[in-house]
């Protein structure tokens, strides 16, 4: 081999290194995306009826038009198992065996009924929701606090 074409080869040698370095470097990010931790869910107060529509005659019925909608808008499944929904005066809402799918949501009424994936009761026979003001709390089987929705001017300071 001519001392020309070990020089030529050596620089083939290292372009081809250097191409294959770019090309690693330009794929890590791809490569890393796909590694990802899964998407962890997200569970939030969606929507809050705390004035029952028509007359406060505390009716089942009208107690069931009192509600709090709750959204997992995650794509897995979230157990609610041991989880909380409370207003500002300590009326507390305990989720028992209650698993809320991905991409879902459940509607916690204040009155009696029948339990369904998509209705939860929470068998009171009084409202639970202020109208004029109040919090709604979300808090884990550990107490953290996840979501809350406030309205009206707020008694106790605000968020709890």
């Amino acid at each position: 081999m001519s001392a020309f074409a070990s020089v030529t080869a050596r620089r083939l040698a290292a372009a081809a290194l250097v191409a294959g370095a770019l090309v690693s470097v330009l794929t890590l990010p791809a490569s890393a995306a796909d590694h990802a931790r899964p998407e962890r869910p997200k569970v939030q107060i969606s929507d809050v009826q705390y004035d029952s529509p028509g007359r406060d005659d505390r009716s089942n019925r009208s107690l069931n038009r009192e509600w709090v909608v709750i959204t997992n808008t995650g794509r897995r499944a979230v157990n609610l198992d041991g989880w909380t929904l409370k207003d500002e005066d300590g009326t507390t809402y305990t989720f028992d065996h209650y698993r809320l799918e991905g991409r879902a949501t459940v509607r916690v009424h204040t009155g009696h009924g029948r339990d369904t994936d998509s209705d939860l009761y929470q068998d009171r026979r009084h409202y639970v929701w202020d109208n004029r003001s109040d919090t709604a709390t979300l808090r884990n089987d550990h107490g953290r606090r996840i979501d809350s929705e406030s309205w009206g001017h707020h008694r106790h300071g605000g968020h709890r």
